[in-house]
Order: C-alpha cells, then sequence, then structure tokens
C-alpha cells in the first residue's frame, strides 16, 4: 500500500474519531446491568450464537446465570465461541450447551426441534437471531433463495416447532432479531425466491420485512397463551454478517475506520436482545418492535395485517406445515 493510502487513512481515522466524538454522544448505546442472578434456572435458544450478536447476547446471558443453547449450523466454530464464552464469564457462571442446526435445510430444523423437545423440559427464550446478508444468488436445501429461506422460512418453522414446548414453559418469551434495512424490503409475493430477479440487497430488506411481518401475526396467534413475542432492529454492528458485500481494496482501509468510529460493537448490538430477553420491563409485551432498548414505531408495511396473515398462510405451505 502506498504511504499516501496510508497517510490518507491515519489522518481519515483522526477526523472519523473526533466526528465520533462530536456527533454520536448523545445516541451511545446504554449498558445494561442486572442481578447476577437475573437468568438461573432459564434456558435460552439462540440461532447464530457463535459469532457477533448472538455471540455477545450469549456471553451476557450466561453472565446472569443462563443455561444457553447455541444452535448454530459450524460446530467446530461453535465450540470456539463457547469456550471464549465460558473463559470471559468466568467460573461459577451459566451453563453453555452446543447444538446443530442449518436453518438452509427444514430437515435440519425438524431434527434440532425434535432433539430439544425429547431433551429439554422446557424452553424459556427462543431468540432468532441467525441471518444471512447480502449473499450471491443461492438456494437451501429445498431450493428457497437463501436470504428468504434462512432468515424468514428457517426461523418460522423453527419457532412453530417449539411453540408447544414453549407454551409449556409460559411465561416464555420469542425474540425476532430484524434490521433497519426493512424499511427497503416490500414482500413480492409472485416472486418471493428472486426467480425473476435478483438484487442482494432487496432480498436481506425482504426478509428482514417478513421477521416483523412474522413477529406481528405471531403476537396475535399467541394471545392468552403466556408466550410473548417481541422484534427488535439493532443497529449497524460490527460483525462478520457483511463477509459478502464487496470492498474495494483501496476502500477497505476507511471502511474499517468508518465501522470502529460509528458502528456499534457486537455487546452494543446485543443491548435490546438481551433486555427482551430478560427485562421485567417487557413482561406481557407482545408484538412490538425495539430499538435501543426503547420501542420503535415502524413502517405501515410492517404492520399490514393483510400482508402478514397471507405470508404467514404462504410461508407454511413452503415449509410443509400446511398442505
Amino acid at each position: 500500500m502506498s504511504a499516501a493510502v496510508i497517510l490518507a487513512a491515519v489522518l481519515g481515522g483522526g477526523v472519523l474519531i473526533i466526528a465520533r466524538r462530536i456527533f454520536s454522544r448523545g445516541s451511545t448505546v446504554k449498558m445494561l446491568h442486572y442481578p447476577p442472578e437475573t437468568m438461573r434456572g432459564k434456558t435460552i435458544i439462540i440461532t447464530g450464537a457463535n459469532s457477533g450478536i448472538g455471540k455477545a447476547t450469549a456471553l451476557e446471558l450466561v453472565k446472569l446465570h443462563a443455561r444457553v443453547i447455541m444452535a448454530c449450523r459450524d460446530r467446530q466454530r461453535a465450540e470456539e465461541a463457547a469456550q471464549e464464552i465460558q473463559l470471559e464469564a468466568g467460573p461459577d457462571q451459566g451453563e453453555v450447551v452446543i447444538k446443530h442446526l442449518d436453518l438452509a435445510s427444514l430437515k435440519s430444523v425438524h431434527s434440532f426441534c425434535e432433539e430439544i423437545i425429547k431433551e429439554e423440559p422446557k424452553i424459556d427464550v427462543l431468540i432468532n437471531n441467525a441471518g444471512i446478508y447480502q449473499c450471491p444468488y443461492t438456494r437451501t436445501e429445498e431450493g428457497f433463495e437463501m436470504q428468504f429461506g434462512v432468515n424468514h422460512l428457517g426461523h418460522f418453522l423453527l419457532t412453530h416447532l417449539l411453540l408447544d414446548l414453549l407454551k409449556k414453559s409460559a411465561p416464555s418469551r420469542i425474540v425476532v432479531v430484524s434490521s433497519t434495512l426493512y424499511k427497503y424490503g416490500d414482500i413480492n409475493f409472485e416472486d418471493l425466491n428472486s426467480e425473476q430477479s435478483y438484487n442482494k440487497a432487496f432480498a436481506y430488506s425482504r426478509s428482514k420485512l417478513a421477521n416483523l411481518l412474522f413477529a406481528g401475526e405471531l403476537a396475535k396467534h399467541l394471545e392468552e397463551t403466556g408466550v410473548t413475542v417481541n422484534a427488535l432492529t439493532p443497529g449497524i454492528v460490527r460483525t462478520n454478517l457483511g463477509r459478502h458485500v464487496n470492498i474495494s481494496v483501496l476502500a477497505r482501509p476507511f471502511f474499517n475506520l468508518a465501522s470502529w468510529a460509528f458502528f456499534k460493537s457486537p455487546l452494543e448490538g446485543a443491548q435490546t436482545s438481551v433486555f427482551l430477553a430478560c427485562s421485567p420491563d417487557v413482561d406481557g409485551i407482545q408484538g412490538k418492535c425495539f430499538a435501543n432498548c426503547k420501542e420503535l414505531e415502524l413502517l405501515p408495511k410492517a404492520t399490514d395485517e393483510e400482508v402478514a396473515r397471507k405470508l404467514w398462510d404462504i410461508s407454511e405451505i413452503m415449509v410443509g406445515i400446511t398442505e
């Protein structure tokens, strides 16, 4: 790398740091603090818990003495993450359990849920956290567009199969991790699989809009059951979620500096997930969306009841719940 590029990166970094101190102070994430025994005796499933927000969420809940089931596709990475979580949490904290779950395979989802139902007497919290971001056009094992298949359909089936256990465990909670990028998505029922055209950014936004519509419709199905469901948008977080985004070699140093200066850390991004998993402030709260641990007003398209019902019905058919 040329000296000019290095100098520009250093100077740019200094500007970004100063700008962050000037402009982001008012939006700094408030770190949550709960009594250390808050989640003792609680069992929590977190999908995609081996990295990013999921890993940070798992760590915070283990510190609160929760029993965390890390539902992950890559077992080796999950084992490495579990060791790091246990080491950072320290002795005499919660427990970490690793289970294989590939949300791109409905067969894997069924196998995971069968194992959970067989082995676990209760589930107190289900956190649908895993996601794929702007990947090239690929398909799941069943042939669904990957982002819609993993981010929405895989979690749709997972939640459905665990609902009876969650109801038996009531009061229990479901947490759905969406994204503010839902604003740029739409539900095109004529092309949910993006077979007619594919834009990886729009496909991601569509899947995140589907998360919110699913949470809203699920809330209606859960009335009077003792199970609550709420969604969240974590904000822009420094994770490996953007590994499929192409950034030029020259631009990458500036992007890395910008992400350090303005993006949330995984721990900061996990705060709302932890809040919805264990805070007494959301006891009985149903069908809402939160950001920075505060209720968020959604765009009308994310609360459209007719679209939500239709998406629910079509999703049931796609994952094989109904014919």
